[in-house]
């Protein structure tokens, strides 16, 4: 452990020490004010000072500016709950791209590639077309999105598994068998969607381009709690990540347990994406953009790279959420779709930018 740490990033001795403190202020401010405007602005408008005036009160404080009824049952039935289903997704989409583009070593990964995003929208696909016959009392509100983690969970285990031979995990194989369970359930998808009615088509439309919508306090508690849990265990495994990055042979003989690592990482993304997807459906790019946009700003230490990545992709959905609600109003785009039509650009300018570093 004492060669670990040695090796892993120390702030104490970073020399990009106060540039990063100041990238992690100014994520931290711009955060704040997406929150303030995603709680302000909408299909009704509720002033600043009212917001700030709910919260207080909510806190026992009495700020003497009157709050409509309507605007407190707005703000804390509607937009304050989506606000925090987006932070929550965002930053564990942000880290769990971080961590799995340092277990794989590939600046490409994503939380999509061991399988959980395509396996969670098997189960919600499932449940919107045959969820019909199931039983009055298994037929909840929260039974899409259970069936959805569920399988979102059985798809990376499953990923994880094929990717495992002889107590170790072949990281090749286990990018490959990620494209082939990825490859799979689209097919899956596909067929569910052939037998779906026009109203179920409708749905799962939704589902899958997804989005904030409908997000309530008793639905997203539960959901938050795991990626808080998974983002602490991220946290615990920053060091890791920096050893790892000098190679398995190395890290192994500076005493990491790069085993292990990996499966915890494949865990912690499993529960955290895979609790996210099954209620807000498939948020692309944010996992891939996050990690690159704090690297470029700050360098490649985890332990700044993973709360920056937190923070940055927060940003990202709170923000985008907020573009979605308002851009085409009173209608309301979904929030993959505003993800996906930024995030795709940045991709290909990420290939063009590897190419030309690659190239002789």
């Amino acid at each position: 452990m004492s060669a670990i740490s040695a090796v892993a990033f120390d702030p104490l001795r970073d020399p990009l020490r106060l540039r990063r403190h100041l990238i992690l202020g100014g994520l931290v401010a711009l955060l704040v004010v997406a929150c303030l405007a995603a709680s302000t602005i909408g299909a009704l408008d509720i002033p600043l000072s009212h917001v700030v005036a709910a919260l207080a009160g909510r806190a026992g404080w009495d700020l003497g500016v009157p709050v409509a009824p309507f605007e407190d049952a707005a703000l804390f039935s509607i937009r304050l709950p989506r606000v925090a289903l987006g932070l929550g997704v965002g930053m564990t989409l942000g880290v769990a791209g971080a961590a799995l583009q340092a277990l794989f070593r590939n600046p490409l990964a994503d939380p999509g590639l061991i399988g959980v995003s395509g396996g969670a929208a098997c189960g919600a696909v499932g449940w919107i077309v045959l969820g019909a016959s199931a039983p009055a009392w298994a037929n909840g509100a929260i039974a899409m999105p259970l069936a959805a983690f569920a399988a979102g969970l059985a798809a990376t285990i499953g990923v994880y598994l094929i990717g495992r031979s002889r107590s170790r995990t072949d990281i090749a194989t286990l990018l490959l068998a990620g494209l082939a369970m990825n490859a799979l359930t689209t097919a899956i998808v596909g067929y569910l969607t052939f037998l779906g009615t026009d109203a179920q088509l409708r749905a799962l439309t939704f589902w899958l381009l997804g989005g904030l919508g409908g997000a309530t306090w008793g639905q997203i508690w539960p959901v938050l709690l795991l990626m808080a849990g998974a983002l602490s265990g991220f946290a615990v495994l920053a060091r890791g990540y920096d050893v790892l990055a000098l190679g398995e042979s190395a890290a192994g003989h500076l005493g990491l347990r790069v085993e292990i690592l990996r499966r915890a990482t494949i865990v912690l993304v499993a529960l955290g994406v895979g609790a996210g997807v099954a209620l807000t459906g498939i948020i692309g790019f944010v996992g891939l953009a996050a990690p690159h946009l704090v690297r470029l700003m700050g360098g490649a230490a985890h332990r700044f790279v993973l709360p920056a990545a937190a923070l940055m992709g927060a940003l990202l959905v709170v923000s985008a959420d907020l573009f979605a609600r308002i851009a085409v109003m009173p209608a309301e785009l979904p929030v993959g779709v505003v993800t996906s039509a930024l995030g795709a650009p940045f991709f290909i300018w990420l290939l063009r930018r590897r190419l030309g570093e690659t190239a002789p």
